[in-house]
This record gives structure tokens, C-alpha cells and sequence, in this order.
């Protein structure tokens, strides 16, 4: 009866211990891989920002043209290496984090940067990751780009 009463004990324990179920998991997993996308991002650590996407993801960023792009990851370190050289300061600055079910993550930021003959830019940017396995297959990137275009 006391080792019964013990694994009983010890059960409750481990419930309550790990009260998060597999899907709440899966979004702080996702969650905590945003924000070390966005750590990389600020440390200017391509390659490895680059690794957390499957090998080819598909991106709608206006920066790439119309619809959905496929990018290689080492498209996706030149694309950044590049801004980088523009603007050697280059950093976001996450507002907010909005998980959307158990493969989307939306993220609410602000991307800032200072080029070298002194123009500075700041772009409100939203982005849509959609997480599997533990990698980014998606990035569904959102701004303002008309002034970029000289249409503004």
C-alpha cells in the first residue's frame, strides 16, 4: 500500500510538473526558435540564421518580387549579407509575438538600420513563419515597400 501511495504521489507530481500539453509545447518550441532567429539576425550570423530554414523554403518578401520565392539557404545568407554591407547596423527589434496554431508563428517588429552616407531607415515589418520539425519551411514577410519603389 505505501508503494502504491508513492507512485501515486509521484505521478501527481510529474503531472503537475508537466502540465503543458504536446501542442503548448510545440509553440513554446517554435516561439523559442523565432526568437533566436531574430537573436542570430541581430549578431548579423547569416549562416546560422540561414540553418534554421529547411534546405529550400518558400518566402513572399516584396524585396524577392511577386507571390511565393523559393530560396536556398545560401540565398538567404547572400540576401542578408548584402543588406548588412548597405546598412552595417541593420537590426530588429521584435514588438510582438503572436503564435497562430502549432506551425505559425507571426511576428510584429521593427527593422532599423543607418547606411554609411548617413540615411537611416526604421520599417514596421510583420512576418509569418510557418515551423516544422523544428525548421522554418515558410516566410510570409509584410511592409510598407512603396517608398522603397520611389512611389511614396
Amino acid at each position: 500500500m505505501k508503494n502504491l501511495l508513492t507512485l501515486f504521489i509521484a505521478s501527481l507530481a510529474l503531472i503537475s510538473c508537466n502540465n503543458q500539453t504536446p501542442k503548448n509545447m510545440t509553440i513554446a518550441e517554435n516561439e523559442k526558435i523565432v526568437r533566436q532567429y531574430y537573436d542570430y539576425f541581430n549578431k548579423h550570423d547569416w549562416e546560422k540564421m540561414a540553418g534554421m530554414y529547411v534546405e529550400v523554403s518558400d518566402f513572399k518578401d516584396p524585396s524577392l518580387g511577386q507571390g511565393i520565392v523559393k530560396q536556398t539557404r545560401q540565398q538567404v545568407i547572400e540576401k542578408y549579407a548584402g543588406l548588412s554591407t548597405m546598412f552595417p547596423d541593420v537590426k530588429d527589434e521584435i514588438i510582438q509575438i503572436y503564435p497562430s496554431g502549432d506551425k505559425h508563428i507571426v511576428v510584429e517588429f521593427v527593422s532599423t538600420g543607418k547606411a554609411a552616407d548617413g540615411t537611416k531607415f526604421e520599417l514596421p515589418i510583420c512576418t509569418i513563419f510557418t515551423i516544422e520539425n523544428g525548421k522554418i519551411t515558410k516566410d510570409f514577410t509584410y511592409y510598407d515597400n512603396f517608398e522603397e519603389a520611389g512611389q511614396k
